[in-house]
């Protein structure tokens, strides 16, 4: 096993680096080494403002490996962003470029005392306030093995924003390494001689979980793409380096989508066997495309930062069927119930759309939002953990997604799920993406308003305008369908890549935009 190959680098320049899982052990003992030699113990939060570079996995399973607990950021953070997750945590480690020191620390690195050593993966600034790691690493004699942990012992924290924009800490443990390894192996349906390709940032709690965590616990060889997405590098990454088992966003499929199929057949992809979706939900024509163009469908999945791992899905065993999020993982249960102050009722008939509700105990399941007891407390009530998803059951037991319970629109008595129009609104041949928000209405309270991007070989016109509107409203009817759609050359995306409904509502009311990390919380 120790030869195995385990990690393999691709750069943005297209350089290459090789990791065995002996050299990953060696390489994460002595990062282990290099913490406890600093003077940290167990519980010290080490934060990584880094891409997708070897150093960030080094770190991430070293820090582990010394009891520490690992707190990844996404690299394309401003300064606001990662002062305030680090002054939350409590940072006592950051592990990161000098570029990104230099431009989004060290102006306020003072103000934070918990913050006693800063690493730098790259070349040191001058000041005696930074490592190089690399020069430190040298300077580890004994390199240690993993110290013993607590299945309650704190390993994770991985921030999520709210409605108010304060992000939230979710605390995980040690204990959620098990469902990290189950839905690895029962939902991604990854096996020993798998070559895996997780595309999601490390800094979001997919890149940790499934970027990391899974694929090495089951033994597989995972691809790592420093670049950023750019449809013909993807299609030869999945060619060259014989990728088997594929797991990506929605944004990247509709941009695929929108690069067209022609694109796609110009490649030697007869290796992937499975493919899935993580991150939003996925549109039923995207499965239909996958299924036309790679000869098998994308598998949509469920979950949050807060369950840690994947709730529902599309199994490998599973019929799909395109739009639906699919089935809990076993030992699971899932409900969709009606809250009514500290009453919960479950629904009863199927398609019936209520909050998607979880009994509190699987082993990836958030323990708490860091120092917030009284915010943690109110996601639960009754015995169950109330997600802020609304869904449907149907009578074959699939969930499908409505909406968060924040962005449902109501008009005229009835109450609207955003992604049940963009669906539709993508099953026009002309469509690569869509998004739909409602706008205040005398009349009906709100009315839906559309917006769509085109597939490269439609040009935008008001005729073609017309007759997606017409299309939505054959399948909608006028009760649901858009009132208006918009064509757009690109839709507002957060820095995680879904789509910020609340930005186009607020610039279609002219309201004040406000600081993009407020908007992004609740997008």
């Amino acid at each position: 096993m120790g030869a195995k190959e385990a990690l393999r680098w691709i750069a943005r320049d297209g350089a290459r680096r090789s990791y065995s899982y002996a050299d990953l052990k060696s390489e994460t003992d002595r990062f282990a080494g290099l913490l406890r030699k600093l003077g940290f113990g167990k519980g010290a939060r080490v934060f990584s403002l880094l891409g997708r570079v070897p150093e960030l996995y080094i770190a991430a399973l070293g820090t582990l490996k010394a009891g520490g607990v690992f707190c990844p950021l996404y690299s394309a953070f401003g300064p606001e962003p990662v002062r305030a997750r680090m002054t939350i945590g409590e940072a006592a480690v950051l592990i990161t470029s000098a570029g990104d020191y230099e431009k989004k620390v060290r102006a306020w690195r003072e103000e934070l005392p918990s913050l006693r050593t800063v690493l730098l993966v790259d070349e040191t600034d001058g000041n005696a306030d930074t490592l190089n790691l690399a020069e430190a690493l040298e300077t580890v004699t004994t390199r240690v093995g993993p110290l013993e942990t607590r299945p309650e012992d704190m390993a994770l924290l991985h921030f999520t924003s709210g409605t108010t924009g304060r992000p939230k800490g979710a605390i995980h443990v040690h204990e959620a390494v098990v469902a990290h390894h189950a839905t690895g192996r029962l939902v991604l349906d990854l096996h020993d001689d798998d070559v895996f390709w997780c595309t999601a940032d490390p800094g979001w709690v997919t890149g940790t979980s499934y970027g990391i965590v899974a694929p090495l616990t089951n033994g597989v060889t995972m691809v790592v793409d420093e670049g950023e997405f750019d449809a013909e590098r993807w299609y030869t990454t999945l060619e060259r380096e014989r990728v088997t088992v594929w797991y990506t966003a929605p944004t990247a499929i509709r941009l695929l989508v929108r690069a067209g199929a022609e694109l796609a057949r110009q490649h030697d992809l007869s290796r992937l066997r499975f493919l899935a979706s993580v991150g939003e939900p996925l549109n039923a024509e995207a499965v239909v495309w996958s299924q036309e163009t790679f000869g098998r469908p994308f598998h949509d999945n469920w979950w949050q930062t807060e369950t840690g791992g994947i709730m529902i899905a599309n199994f490998a065993a599973m019929d799909v069927k395109p739009g639906s999020m699919g089935k809990p993982m076993p030992g699971v249960e899932a409900a969709i119930v009606t809250v009514e102050g500290d009453e919960i009722r479950p629904a009863d008939q199927p398609m019936t759309a209520g909050q998607l509700a979880l009994r509190p105990g699987w082993p990836s399941m958030f323990r708490g939002y860091l120092g917030e007891a009284e915010r943690y407390a109110a996601c639960f009530r009754s015995g169950w953990y109330l997600t802020g998803d609304l869904a449907m059951r149907d009578a074959d037991g699939y969930f499908w997604f409505v909406g968060r319970a924040d962005d449902v629109i109501k008009s005229s008595g009835h109450l609207i799920g955003p992604f049940e129009v963009e669906s539709v609104l993508m099953e026009h041949p002309a469509v690569a993406e869509a998004a739909a928000i409602g706008l205040p209405d005398e009349r009906a309270g709100e009315v839906v308003k559309g917006y769509v991007t085109l597939k490269q070989e439609f040009e935008a016109t008001d005729a073609l305008r017309r007759e997606i509107l017409a299309h939505a409203r054959r399948r909608l009817g006028s009760a649901i369908a858009p009132r208006q759609i918009d064509i757009r050359a690109e839709l507002p995306r957060t820095r995680s890549g879904k789509i910020m409904r609340r930005l186009l509502r607020a610039r279609e009311l002219g309201l004040p935009e406000g600081d993009l990390s407020t908007l992004e919380a609740t997008a």
